[in-house]
């Protein structure tokens, strides 16, 4: 969330900035300035006759005590009604606070300097390529068809459970899960990220919080009984620790890594493109989460960039990093950079990790602050990246390497799997 005080100081430079997102902030920004003009004039008013009433008080106090009674009964009747006007103009108050705050929930991020223009995805940046497309014959398996093959995710059986987008995984497939899952956690950890684990439910305050509410989309699962939701990722959850917190600038910086499965409804995605691991309503992700100062976040986005990209080389999969144009960028980050692995049998590259730098919108929203050096108080930088989301990766593991005996297993996974093909 922006603070207001940017957007009164910033107005025309954020209007021209989220043109890259092909949005016109000119009539919202107008919106949020006047209400939040209307907000001072208000609470100077009830300010003024907080102190009108309590300069009465006093005086009231001083004519009883000098038995002045009449005097003092006419000046309770004119704090009856400064009273009265008291109580009209508190609940007006809170009612152009909350349409201020509905307001400034509706307004997107301001788009780096760097995130190219763009509509869509076919927009976006291509800032590096690591190893040679691979190309297969013709009669290469996709992964699912592999997976049947050598069974080890069921695809039907998730649907008679749950419905599609629900797979089981079995036997060296459930394997393959657990084994990447920890490579991963090993990997973040060695790079100085602290394991935690989070709850997969949260509440309405931490939806808010990081950016997933209000869900316009409509892509969260909601339990209305209790008015809770399934997590989208463990970056909700895992930042949310921080919501109300005070740091101190010592204290950055913060770096941690969570495993957690990850609920997505996914409204409105059908087609060939999102078939077996394409697209889950439910997959497991390890994420890492970063607070920092905001002289060193963008320094703290590279890291993150050279850690997956570490990651993928490992994994010896052929990836490309793009940088997220203004049509593609999510609604809370100012810079994104997607990972996109290189799918031989499918012949498309598949999306497996997000890194963003939030700057301070998701701290705003959070109550997320720090005391600088200086003594002032600043709001924090987040940032957060998939590190990694499994399904695509392990689509692309069983399609890059299929072979006539079996599915060589990539040798930093063969320790966690105790084998080095999967047949």
């Amino acid at each position: 969330m922006l603070q207001i005080n940017r957007i009164k100081a910033e107005r025309d430079a954020i209007i021209e900035a989220m043109k890259k997102r092909n949005f016109d902030a000119t009539e919202i920004l107008d919106k949020a300035i006047l209400l939040d003009d209307l907000r001072r004039k208000t609470q100077t008013g009830n300010d003024n006759l907080l102190a009108e009433m309590n300069k009465l008080s006093r005086e009231i106090g001083q004519l009883y005590k000098s038995g002045e009674r009449q005097k003092a009964e006419i000046l309770k009747q004119k704090t009856a009604q400064i009273k009265e006007q008291i109580k009209v103009l508190s609940e007006e108050l809170e009612r152009v606070k909350a349409e201020l705050q509905e307001i400034l929930y509706q307004i997107p991020n301001v788009p780096h300097t760097s995130v190219p223009f763009g509509k869509n995805e076919a927009d976006n940046e291509v800032v590096f390529e690591h190893g040679d497309i691979l190309h297969m014959p013709d009669d290469a398996l996709p992964h699912w068809e592999l997976a049947k093959k050598y069974d080890l995710i069921d695809f039907e059986l998730g649907n008679k459970i749950t419905g599609a987008g629900f797979p089981v995984y079995k036997g060296k497939g459930a394997k393959l899960q657990r084994a990447l899952i920890n490579y991963f956690l090993d990997k973040n950890e060695a790079a100085g990220y602290k394991e935690i684990q989070v709850p997969h439910l949260i509440n309405e305050a931490s939806g808010y919080g990081t950016g997933q509410l209000p869900d316009k989309e409509g892509q969260m699962y909601v339990i209305e009984r209790d008015n809770l939701y399934l997590i989208p990722t463990a970056e909700v959850p895992v930042t949310n620790l921080y919501r109300d917190v005070m740091l101190k600038a010592s204290d950055f910086p913060i770096k941690n890594t969570a495993y957690t499965p990850c609920f997505r409804r996914e409204a409105g995605s059908y087609g060939a493109h999102v078939r077996g691991l394409n697209r889950l309503h439910q997959f497991d992700k390890v994420e890492i989460v970063r607070l920092e100062h905001p002289d060193k976040s963008y320094e703290a986005l590279d890291e993150m960039v050279e850690h997956v990209k570490q990651i993928l080389i490992e994994l010896g999969l052929q990836f490309r990093i793009v940088r997220l144009c203004g049509g593609d960028l999510g609604f809370t980050s100012a810079l994104t950079y997607d990972f996109e692995v290189w799918s031989a049998a499918q012949k498309r590259w598949l999306e497996v990790s997000s890194v963003s730098n939030f700057e301070d919108f998701q701290a705003n929203r959070l109550k997320l602050r720090f005391k600088d050096t200086d003594g002032k108080k600043r709001l924090a930088h987040t940032l957060n990246g998939s590190a990694l989301a499994l399904p695509r990766v392990v689509a692309a593991l069983l399609e890059n390497n299929q072979t006539e005996n079996g599915i060589k297993v990539p040798e930093v996974l063969q320790g966690f799997l105790g084998t080095d093909l999967i047949d």
